[in-house]
C-alpha cells in the first residue's frame, strides 16, 4: 500500500509538472503571436501612413479596389466579405454588363418591330404584356406596367424629336456639370468613381423633391455605349451602394432605382431627328399612396423630358458648351448577331465605348 501512495504522488507530480510546461509554452505563444501583431499593423500602418503622403484619397480608394479584386478572383466567397467590411467597392459584382446594355437594344428593337408591321406604337406594348398607357402627347407615349412583387410600377417611354441630333441629346443627358445649369432641382451631381476597363461611372445624385418631402440622393452606376454599326446609343444606369458616399441625414436615400435609355438615329449621330426609348423605375421611398406615386413619376418624367429637350437646343445653339461624349471611337471585334439587320444605317465594323 505504502508503494502504492508513492507511486501515485509520483504520478500526480510528473502530471502537474506537465501541465505547468503546456501553460509555460501556451504563453511563449501568446506572446510570440501578440508581438508578430503588433508589428504587422505598425507595418500597415507606416504603410498607410506613407500611401495617404503620396496619393490623393480617390486615388488611394483606386488602389485598393484593384488589390481586393485580386483578393476576390482567387478567394471569391471570402473577397466578398472582407469587401464587405473593409468598405471596398466590388467592381466586378455591380458594374454594367454587357448583356444589360443588348437587352436593352433588343427592347427598342422589338418595338420597331411591330411598328413595322403597320401596328401604332400605342398597342405595340401588347407584344409584352402587362404594360397600360398612362399618357399620349404628340411627341412620345408613356406606359407603366406593376412590378412584380412591389406596390411600384415600371414606366416606358417612346418618343421622338427632329429639330436636335442624337449626339447632342445624349451629351446632355450624360453631362454633369451642364445638367446643374438647366435642371434646377440639382443639389448635387458628380461622379464620385468610374471603372477604366468598361467605362462604368458612378455618380452620387441629390434632388429636390416636392413640397413637403424632404430631399432624395441616389448612389448608381452608368455606363452608355454607341453602337455605329446597329445606328445606336444606349445609357443604362441603376443604384448601388458605395463606400466613398455614405447615407447623411440630409437626404432620403433611394436604393431602388434604374434607367435604360436606347436611342436610334433617323439618319446619322449629328444629322437632326432620332426615336428613343426611356424605361424607368425607382422607390422613392414616400408614404404617400400609390396614386400619388405614380402620378408624380408619370407626369415628372415628361417634364424631365422636355427640360432635357430644351438644354439640348440650347447646346445645338451653343448658348453653352457640353463635353462630347461621343468621341471616343475604339475598334471592336465584329458583333456576334446584328440587332437590326434589315436597318439600312449603318456606318462601319466600329462601335464607341465609354
Amino acid at each position: 500500500m505504502s508503494w502504492l501512495q508513492k507511486a501515485g504522488r509520483g504520478t500526480n507530480k510528473l502530471a502537474s509538472d506537465n501541465k505547468k510546461k503546456k501553460e509555460r509554452l501556451l504563453s511563449l505563444f501568446a506572446s510570440h503571436c501578440s508581438f508578430v501583431t503588433g508589428q504587422r499593423l505598425r507595418r500597415a500602418l507606416q504603410i498607410g501612413e506613407l500611401y495617404s503622403n503620396l496619393y490623393s484619397e480617390r486615388s488611394r480608394w483606386t488602389l485598393v479596389g484593384s488589390i481586393w479584386r485580386r483578393l476576390q478572383s482567387k478567394h471569391a466567397p471570402a473577397g466578398k466579405l472582407l469587401a464587405a467590411l473593409a468598405g471596398v467597392f466590388m467592381w466586378e459584382e455591380e458594374k454594367i454588363r454587357d448583356d444589360e446594355l443588348r437587352r436593352c437594344a433588343w427592347e427598342l428593337q422589338a418595338m420597331e418591330s411591330v411598328r413595322s408591321q403597320n401596328v401604332t406604337p400605342k398597342t405595340a406594348v401588347n407584344v409584352d404584356p402587362g404594360w397600360e398607357v398612362v399618357m399620349e402627347k404628340k411627341n412620345f407615349r408613356v406606359w407603366r406596367r406593376p412590378i412584380q412583387g412591389s406596390h411600384l410600377f415600371e414606366y416606358r417611354v417612346f418618343g421622338s424629336y427632329t429639330d436636335v441630333t442624337p449626339r447632342q441629346f445624349f451629351n446632355v443627358q450624360l453631362d454633369t456639370e451642364y445638367r446643374k445649369k438647366w435642371d434646377a432641382l440639382v443639389i448635387k451631381l458628380e461622379v464620385v468613381d468610374r471603372d477604366v476597363n468598361t467605362g462604368t461611372e458612378v455618380v452620387h445624385w441629390a434632388t429636390h423633391f416636392p413640397y413637403p418631402m424632404y430631399s432624395r440622393d441616389y448612389v448608381y452606376v452608368r455606363r452608355y455605349h454607341i453602337d455605329v454599326e446597329n445606328n445606336l446609343m444606349m445609357l443604362v444606369s441603376r443604384a448601388v451602394k458605395h463606400p466613398i458616399v455614405p447615407e447623411s441625414q440630409e437626404f432620403v436615400r433611394v436604393h431602388s432605382y434604374q434607367s435604360k435609355l436606347v436611342i436610334r438615329p433617323h439618319k446619322s449621330f449629328d444629322e437632326n431627328g432620332f426615336d428613343y426609348l426611356l424605361t424607368y423605375s425607382d422607390d422613392p421611398q414616400t408614404a404617400f399612396p400609390r396614386y400619388c406615386v405614380s402620378w408624380m413619376v408619370s407626369s415628372g418624367m415628361p417634364d424631365f423630358l422636355e427640360k432635357l429637350h430644351t438644354a439640348a437646343l440650347r447646346a445645338k445653339n451653343m448658348d453653352f458648351s457640353v463635353k462630347d461624349y461621343v468621341s471616343v471611337v475604339k475598334p471592336t471585334q465584329p458583333t456576334q448577331d446584328r440587332l437590326g439587320a434589315d436597318n439600312a444605317h449603318t456606318r462601319g465594323p466600329s462601335q464607341i465605348y465609354a
